[in-house]
């Protein structure tokens, strides 16, 4: 394995979390019976530049041409967005905004409200499809040095490109990074959210590593590349989202950067990210995660006590597949995108079915696997309490809250 940013060949291993198939693949009825493919799953660390990645061993393309996550169905993310338009537009006072990975709309719909000339770039057909019915003006493609040289010379170029959970997922970091270039002006803002991988190692979000992710940032890689096609940091904030995230405001003109950059930077080695030190324990605490999971779970179904799943999201396959979990101890889950009703995890085979069925089957536990949703889903599952039921959240540490 070669480093995609820098061409290094010294990788060290993080965690290798055996093969899985990929998380956002869910299975038909009628594809139980047929063949799954897996892939190697194991996140490295280039000893040279110090960025975090899985080998690429699947493509974009096999993953966002049609797509099954709709961010609009998380009413705190859309929530998220509209707060992220408001301080990005005081900031910014742009005419033209593009955003790349734009999925539904969620947050181009507020851009539209305050009357802003905009444009998505989002590459999953049926994904684009939506945001157009909301009035989004989309186009579908991934971003390319090519694509942003098209998309500039037809619309001109931004004063805001977004790029929110998306620099993590394509594995041309370089044509990327050149794609923003190309979309920004001269003088513009370039604004990328991202997890950030002192926040994964540090609570053990070892879920959120999936073969959509290729990469982990710290702020220090993201600068390296950052600036391999011309883009300089000049801002970071911390953000909760994800279980702890990175927003980081880049511009082609280089200038001095705030005093945020340095404090996090300063985090980041004392955590000893900037070297290979902070992550020789992870893998442990990856093994109790799952050790403490499968005990629980074990020790329900033992007791004659019923766990059922809440949400069918990525980091939950990974979750789900690393611990082995099949529907003999999680029988099902429920997720409120109605594309993934009827449907069945991938390698885990366990069936997604619409929310209303926990209220029905009245279950002991719900496991909540975008444990990331915390304080949105304890106020939307507030009923399990009704009948005594407790919700169960498997990461930083296995906790059992009563609603």
């Amino acid at each position: 394995m070669i480093c995609r940013l820098c061409g290094s060949a010294e990788l060290e291993s993080v965690v290798d979390l055996g093969a899985t198939p990929p998380c956002e693949r869910f299975l038909a009825a009628g594809q139980l019976d047929e063949p799954e493919p897996t892939y190697p799953l194991h996140l490295r660390v280039c000893r040279s530049c110090l960025l975090a990645q899985i080998p690429p061993l699947i493509t974009p393309e096999d993953t966002f041409t049609e797509y099954a996550y709709f961010s609009s169905f998380s009413t705190s993310w859309v929530e998220h967005a509209r707060k992220f338009v408001d301080q990005a537009v005081a900031k910014t006072n742009p005419e033209f905004v593009v955003e790349v990975a734009s999925n539904d709309g969620y947050l181009l719909q507020h851009v539209v409200a305050k009357g802003i000339r905009c444009l998505g770039i989002e590459p999953s057909v049926n994904v684009g499809a939506s945001a157009r019915e909301k009035g989004v003006p989309t186009q579908t493609a991934f971003l390319s040095k090519e694509t942003g040289a098209s998309v500039r010379a037809e619309h001109g170029p931004a004063d805001l490109v977004v790029a929110n959970n998306v620099y993590a997922h394509i594995p041309d970091i370089q044509g990327f990074t050149a794609g923003l270039r190309e979309l920004v002006k001269d003088d513009g803002w370039v604004s990328i959210e991202v997890q950030h991988m002192l926040s994964l190692v540090q609570y053990n979000q070892y879920d959120t590593i999936y073969h959509e992710h290729f990469q982990y940032y710290t702020v220090a890689s993201a600068q390296r590349a950052l600036a391999s096609n011309g883009l300089h940091v000049v801002d970071v904030e911390l953000l909760p989202t994800h279980g702890g995230s990175i927003r980081i405001w880049a511009r082609p003109v280089e200038s001095e950067p705030s005093k945020a950059v340095g404090f996090v930077l300063e985090e980041e080695r004392k955590a000893g990210l900037h070297d290979m030190s902070g992550y020789q324990d992870f893998a442990r605490h990856v093994d109790e995660v799952r050790q403490n999971l499968l005990r629980f779970l074990l020790g329900a179904a033992a007791t004659g006590k019923r766990v059922v799943g809440y949400g069918a999201p990525g980091k939950g396959n990974t979750l789900l597949n690393h611990c082995g979990i099949r529907p003999d101890i999680l029988p099902y889950t429920v997720d409120r995108n109605p594309y993934k009703h009827g449907k069945f995890t991938p390698g885990t085979r366990i069936p997604i079915h619409a929310p209303e069925r926990i209220a029905e089957d009245k279950p002991d536990y719900v496991l909540v696997l975008p444990w990331n949703l915390r304080t949105e889903l304890t106020e939307q599952l507030s009923y399990v309490g009704e009948w005594g039921g407790r919700l169960v959240f498997p990461i930083p540490t296995l906790e059992e809250v009563r609603p």
